[in-house]
């Protein structure tokens, strides 16, 4: 346990390292070109955290690489049970990849519940590293093994690496004052050092953050780092892992620039703060906290610096009024929640529809009805965006197709709400939201300009000659409304929720009038300019795959898979669901089948088929969990033949 090895942090290049390894006799080291790992083990067992820092030191080293976080709902889901599995799948690889993995090629199960949770999901000859210490005859009768999965038989046709990581952990702290439970605490970094010697991944980064997040009590700091290297060690010494991997940077996956690993609402975050900067108008958020929305909240309330302004309201309806009361006031407002929230925002998000006001709202998807699956990810939330409000209250509605491409989206939901003066729904989801990517940093001159020109002086001339100001005079190209700031003087006007007089702003119950606002506002809405869709289509293909939003990484790897099988099929993928973009039509009618992957049972194709009269076949899917490649490769592939 005391032997000196490398530190991966050390090394620029795998294959420097393996062939130094090799030299000095050291164990094998294979080249692989992507790995599917997963973590698993009760929700107190800091999984999550176990492979963020895998991921984080994956990232530093230049791997492409997706992940999906898997958490119960509950705070503390009771320990050693099915339910209370948490688990984080990392997969990375030398090249371009779409999508976390089908299936892992690698398990780490901390407890008998994590096993049986997940060796399902498990091929053949995949790999399991089983803590032996958890598998007592108590903790395996809870999850319902009869004997003992370890001596069995059942696990012969995998890779099996027994390993008691909660006794070499506490073996390795007994120099530190700690109690055998808080040493216990420290096995996940012994899981997580061993895992970085396997993978050749550095380590510095992990000794970093564990000495900053435990500054405050550096024996604890001291303890993880050393159950940390321990891990490693145990890998570099002991006789059971015969063989160590290697997966090389993927030099060719990106352009050139600066990249971090980054999460989808982190991505969101920066992306509000980014366009309330090319805005150069300060950024409030008014939120109230919600699975798996609260990241947002948490992360722009650290950038005060920044203009930014949070407000945890006492519930969704004062989140957003004070949310449209910031846009009311002149900022860049915005509200954050998932499907039960948008719930209870409807009538706002109405009255901000007649106020003709900037705001964005926010909703990171999650499974329903109600306040259904809080931990897992669907897209059923569309037609809720969409028709989820009394009356005719058209909002646009903007996805984000990957973790990184949520800061991107945010800046379009961002130009649209003010170009147009608009409430915008920015339609992200729990896999989006939780899950990461390589995000290149963008340069400041490459953002768009968001800049606002707010109402200064009258521009209404009246018959007898006076100057007034009308808050519903029209830009003739947008629809837009004028936006004054409250306290501008000569520019007074009436807000509320009643009918609007044309122009005047006065409140009006005027059959006509009321016709023409509603059109008007959606002539707006319609008017909005977006680009048009792209099609990837190299081969003429009959057959096309549409998708929104999360699906766009499944697919994508689906159909790389169907061509790389001789099959012809095109896609496209939609960020704008309304409008959608004016080519949309053309483009479906131009193939004799429509595929549309959705995690719900049929939004969008219901939308496509009402709009373009095409005939378009929904593959549905409400299970909690993204579309894996494999999964609708076979669909598309039946689609194909039918």
């Amino acid at each position: 346990m005391t032997s000196q090895v490398s530190s991966p942090a050390e090394q620029t290049d795998g294959t420097v390292l393996g062939e130094q390894r090799k030299a000095a006799g050291a164990k094998d080291v294979r080249r692989l070109d992507r790995v599917i790992i997963r973590f698993a083990g009760d929700s107190g067992d800091g999984m999550q955290l176990t492979g963020d820092r895998f991921t984080s030191e994956t990232a530093s080293f230049g791997n492409d690489l997706s992940t999906l976080p898997n958490f119960p709902a509950e705070i503390r889901a009771p320990a050693g049970t099915l339910p209370g599995v948490s688990s984080f799948q990392l997969h990375f690889a030398d090249h371009d990849i779409l999508t976390p993995g089908d299936a892992p090629n690698v398990l780490v199960a901390m407890n008998p519940a994590a096993l049986k949770a997940n060796i399902g999901d498990l091929p053949r000859g995949a790999e399991i590293i089983v803590n032996t210490d958890e598998f007592t005859k108590r903790a395996m009768q809870k999850v319902g093994y009869g004997s003992s999965p370890l001596e069995d038989g059942s696990l012969d046709g995998y890779h099996l690496h027994p390993v008691p990581l909660t006794t070499l952990t506490v073996e390795a702290l007994k120099d530190f004052d700690l109690s055998r439970k808080e040493a216990e605490r420290s096995k996940n970094m012994f899981a997580l050092g061993l895992l970085s010697w396997m993978y050749h991944r550095p380590t510095e980064g992990t000794e970093k953050f564990l000495a900053s997040k435990f500054a405050k009590k550096p024996d604890i700091a001291a303890a993880n780092i050393a159950a940390f290297r321990a891990g490693w060690n145990f890998g570099e010494t002991t006789e059971d892992f015969a063989v160590s991997y290697e997966v090389a940077p993927a030099a060719k996956a990106f352009p050139p620039g600066v990249y971090r690993n980054i999460s989808g609402n982190l991505a969101l975050s920066y992306g509000l703060v980014a366009a309330s900067r090319q805005a150069d108008l300060p950024l409030f958020l008014g939120s109230y906290p919600i699975t798996p929305a609260s990241d947002i909240l948490h992360e722009l309330s650290r950038h005060k610096n920044f203009g930014v302004r949070t407000f945890q309201a006492e519930d969704e309806i004062a989140g957003i009024g004070a949310a449209l009361g910031a846009a009311f006031g002149g900022s860049l407002a915005v509200t954050t929640t998932s499907g039960p929230g948008v719930a209870l925002k409807s009538e706002t998000i109405g009255l901000a529809v007649s106020l003709e006001l900037p705001l964005l709202i926010v909703d990171i998807q999650r499974g329903g009805p109600s306040t259904g699956l809080p931990t897992k990810t669907e897209q059923a939330d569309l037609l809720q965006a969409m028709y989820g409000r009394n009356g005719e209250a058209p909002v646009p509605v903007v996805a984000p197709r990957t973790p990184a491409d949520c800061f991107d989206a945010a800046l379009e939901a961002a130009r649209i709400a003010l170009a147009y003066r608009t409430p915008v729904f920015l339609l992200s989801d729990g896999y989006l939201a939780n899950g990461s990517e390589p995000w290149r940093i963008p340069e400041v001159e490459e953002l768009p300009d968001l800049t606002v020109r707010f109402a200064q002086d009258p521009n209404h001339t009246l018959d007898d000659g006076a100057e007034v100001f009308w808050p519903y005079l029209r830009d003739p190209h947008t629809l837009a409304r004028p936006w004054a700031v409250p306290g501008t003087p000569g520019l007074e006007h009436r807000i509320g929720g009643i009918e609007k007089q044309d122009g005047t702003g006065n409140i009006s119950y005027d059959p006509a009038n009321h016709d023409f606002m509603v059109r008007t506002r959606q002539a707006k809405v319609d008017g909005i300019a977006v680009p048009d869709v792209e099609v990837d289509d190299p081969d003429g293909a009959r057959t096309l795959v549409l998708g929104w939003g999360s699906t766009y990484g499944p697919i994508t790897a689906a159909v790389r898979r169907l061509r790389a099988a001789g099959e012809s099929i095109a896609q496209a993928h939609l960020r704008h669901l309304n409008p959608f973009p004016k080519n949309l039509g053309a483009v479906l009618k131009g193939y004799d089948k429509v595929v549309v992957p959705e995690m719900n049972l049929g939004q969008l194709a219901t939308l496509v088929r009402a709009k373009y009269l095409v005939d378009a076949r929904s593959y549905n899917q409400v299970n909690g969990m993204p579309f894996k490649a494999e999964q609708l490769a076979a669909a598309l592939k039946e689609a194909i033949d039918d």
